[in-house]
């Protein structure tokens, strides 16, 4: 029987201000009978919208069906065959700017909760025990390819070809695989252990891991190919080189780009008592930016213990994190200091930071984002009383493989630059995701891998 309530099945969560101060998930996953509930809102609509909004291309309105018959297994086979990271994408896809963007019962009222049923299919399935891949790994091709990058660009594009044969190595410069899902998203949004079983699935089907490989140092691009036997390659580097604004104080102790603080403690577990890369525990942070970066970055800083402030030039409207990262933020305790911006960071006589001066803004005429641009406004300075200042202000990919890659081109932005197949100047050289684009979100570096797994697909089985 369909569910017309106009308002989704609510999440449950952890309360504000007991999670907070832990580390673990904050959303806690609907219940069979409430996904059941929930994916009887679908209207089953002739020309399903919401599929053209997801990058991975999931057919959603069928696994939604199969959801609100409870045959979820059903379900799962229907996303996997198209989305290789379901457990991470129903946790942290922007869904309300895409498949929910597009879902004809927003018109009036809510949309489905499209991810949350992802990650309600996702997570059944893995507890039941399938997280190893219900079906048996295919027959080799006897073609290699390799992946530089193990982030939901790499992670993809190697789970397609592995999926069709293909003996494919992933390497990954640090000692975990995963990419920004274990450095930079945080456990209490996305659990490690999730990040693990969706990897093991990827293994089930041939993939191979090599960490503690930097592809620029420790092998590069044409060794791969020339002297491994690789005879296409794959870039899914991300964009890990963190940006810094251009004012006095930015090198005190104590500043911290949200890459390293992100780093610390979501990859390095530096919040444990008996951490071995412990982080400093500051009392005030004030975090610059208004991402979800920023956001992460700062409700982590709240778990630490300190007071946070959320420094952001522009509005509330011009924010650009989610809107629901915006309000766990607000529920837990963080401080927005809107319409400010940083204009110099003190320090004491040690060098370590001791306050961060502001300025007020006001906002003018559109840019070339399209939104207001900040106007400072005159002899509006004030002082924040702070002993850590965390810089979110976006990231661009490391120029490492650029250097040791001859005849790889990158825009003015240090992106590598490709045609809509994902192909870069280099021929057999694939590339996507955030080395591409620069920061962006999980589904479209997904997407990205799904599109050069596709093309790789075509060149190396028309030989």
């Amino acid at each position: 029987m369909a569910n017309m309530s106009l308002k989704k099945n609510p999440m449950p969560s952890q309360a504000p201000d007991v999670r907070n101060r832990n580390f673990d998930e904050v959303a806690l996953g609907y219940t069979a009978e409430m996904a059941m509930d929930e994916a009887q809102r679908c209207l089953n609509c002739k020309n399903p919208k919401c599929v053209d909004g997801c990058p991975v291309n999931v057919q959603i309105p069928q696994f939604v069906s199969k959801v609100a018959e409870g045959k979820f297994d059903e379900a799962f086979g229907i996303i996997a065959s198209t989305n290789g990271l379901p457990a991470i994408c129903g946790r942290v896809c922007p869904q309300e700017s895409q498949c929910e963007g597009q879902c004809i019962r927003g018109l009036k009222g809510e949309p489905v909760g499209i991810g949350r049923l992802e990650r309600f299919v996702a997570d059944y399935h893995n507890a039941d025990g399938h997280a190893d891949g219900a079906t048996a790994p295919p027959e080799q091709n006897g073609h290699k390819v390799a992946v530089v990058g193990s982030g939901p660009a790499g992670l993809t594009c190697a789970g397609d070809l592995a999926r069709k044969g293909y003996d494919v190595t992933v390497f990954e410069a640090l000692h975990e695989v995963g990419g920004v899902l274990v450095y930079g998203i945080p456990e209490f949004r996305l659990p490690k252990a999730i990040v693990a079983k969706e990897v093991a699935r990827l293994k089930h089907f041939g993939v191979k891991i090599m960490t503690d490989t930097v592809v620029g140092r420790t092998i590069t691009v044409d060794e791969l190919m020339d002297d491994m036997g690789f005879e296409a390659v794959f870039i899914g580097s991300g964009a890990g080189l963190p940006m810094f604004m251009d004012i006095p104080g930015v090198n005190y102790k104590g500043v911290f780009s949200a890459n390293e603080f992100l780093t610390r403690i979501n990859l390095m577990k530096a919040y444990l008592p008996d951490a071995q890369t412990p982080i400093i525990h500051p009392k005030k942070v004030a975090v610059v930016g208004g991402g979800n970066v920023a956001m992460d970055a700062a409700r982590c800083a709240k778990r630490l213990g300190a007071e946070v402030y959320i420094v952001y030039r522009r509005g509330e409207e011009e924010l650009p994190a989610r809107r629901e990262e915006v309000e766990h933020a607000k529920e837990e305790g963080i401080i927005f200091k809107l319409l400010n911006n940083p204009v110099e960071i003190l320090a004491d006589e040690n060098d370590d930071v001791n306050r961060i001066r502001c300025i007020c803004m006001e906002l003018g005429e559109p840019d070339a984002s399209g939104r207001r641009r900040p106007i400072e406004v005159p002899g509006s300075e004030f002082e924040l009383d702070v002993d850590c200042v965390i810089m979110a202000l976006g990231t661009s990919p490391n120029p490492l493989i650029k250097s040791t890659t001859e005849g790889l081109q990158i825009n003015k932005k240090g992106c590598i630059i490709v045609n809509e197949d994902g192909l870069t100047s280099r021929e057999h050289v694939y590339a996507g995701g955030d080395a591409v684009t620069g920061a962006a979100t999980v589904i479209l570096a997904m997407g990205a891998g799904k599109t050069a797994a596709a093309a790789i697909d075509r060149e190396l089985s028309a030989r």
